[in-house]
């Protein structure tokens, strides 16, 4: 997948494509409707099929101080985006400027002259422009004027009949829910990022982990979870069953939050390496033990309780997880 940072100097291959545009966090089933359509339209038309987003989210600019509440930065999105087909990702930077060009400016200066865009193919509910000024009326009317095709996609509803939505999976994570998160977003949540040094309590427990800075990533509830755990070899990923913590380590008077993952029956060295950590299951919030020996006995019957979790969903088949691969979108 071609990805371009700006809408200046757009390569002419990359022009004249299907993009579909949208601040796509979380890539769920119903962003993949809207990406996986313009696909569609691409190839019937046999051109190229492009996305358009947005980096940083517009929320994380206008609020650097709040809480973190991306389900995938940036690298996460890129890779879930290409997932589903795009040939070319066009990833504007969302700065002062950009926040300022109002609906029409957005249409005349990063649709029409910037990327050249054939078609375009939005979701039920796109605003844009300064203030979220334009609606999908308004994209419709601009757009026509310029020559340009626009495609708007229905909600996706779940079964509550209520449509997928970024804030819904939310929602799940934080009430300790990976389950119907993972529902609305066609695979796992995952946490990912690089393998840390940590403190090696874990390895004098008997259950060496591997420690990960949640960093840029919502926050899920606090507590043990059955996981997938990631490895990156050349360009796979080996996935193996895991448990992890993901909290602050009340007994040992932790500061900050932190994942930490051990994985079964595996003796590599992971420090520096990218893990990635796919959410099954929760199985307890944080605890604050009573001494070693307890913490070792609560993390012997979690580990038990995770592998058998992990045993039952992959029917023996541990070579990767089935949550963690993409579905197609309907």
């Amino acid at each position: 997948m071609q990805i371009i940072r700006h809408h200046i100097g757009v390569p002419r291959a990359a022009q004249a494509a299907i993009v579909a545009i949208g601040n796509f966090d979380g890539v769920h089933l119903g962003h993949q409707r809207v990406i996986g359509e313009a696909g569609r339209i691409a190839a019937e038309l046999g051109v190229r099929h492009g996305a358009l987003t947005f980096e940083p989210h517009p929320r994380r600019f206008f609020r650097p101080e709040a809480p973190r509440f991306e389900l995938t930065p940036m690298h996460s999105k890129i890779r879930y985006i290409e997932a589903v087909g795009v040939d070319v990702l066009f990833m504007m930077e969302f700065d002062k400027a950009f926040s300022e060009k109002t609906a029409e400016q957005f249409v005349a200066e990063i649709v029409v002259e910037g990327i050249r865009a054939r078609h375009l193919v939005v979701g039920y509910d796109f605003v844009f422009g300064h203030r979220r000024g334009g609606n999908i009326e308004l994209l419709q009317r601009l757009a026509t004027d310029a020559g340009i095709g626009v495609t708007v996609v229905d909600a996706v509803l779940g079964a509550d009949g209520k449509p997928y939505s970024s804030s819904v999976v939310r929602t799940y994570l934080a009430e300790g829910k990976p389950g119907p998160a993972a529902e609305l977003l066609g695979r796992c949540w995952e946490i990912e990022g690089v393998v840390q040094v940590g403190d090696r309590r874990g390895r004098e427990i008997g259950f060496p982990t591997a420690n990960v800075d949640p960093g840029q990533y919502v926050g899920p509830a606090l507590g043990v979870y059955a996981v997938w755990a990631g490895v990156e070899n050349g360009s796979e990923t080996v996935w193996h069953p895991a448990v992890a913590n993901i909290g602050r380590r009340p007994t040992f008077d932790g500061d900050g939050i932190v994942v930490e993952v051990y994985i079964f029956d595996y003796d590599g060295d992971l420090y520096g390496q990218i893990l990635r950590i796919a959410l099954v299951e929760f199985l307890r919030p944080e605890m604050k033990f009573d001494g070693v020996a307890a913490i070792r006995d609560q993390i012997t019957r979690d580990c038990e309780q995770a592998r058998n979790i992990i045993d039952a969903i992959s029917e023996g088949d541990l070579r990767g997880p089935p949550c963690a691969v993409l579905k197609p979108a309907a």
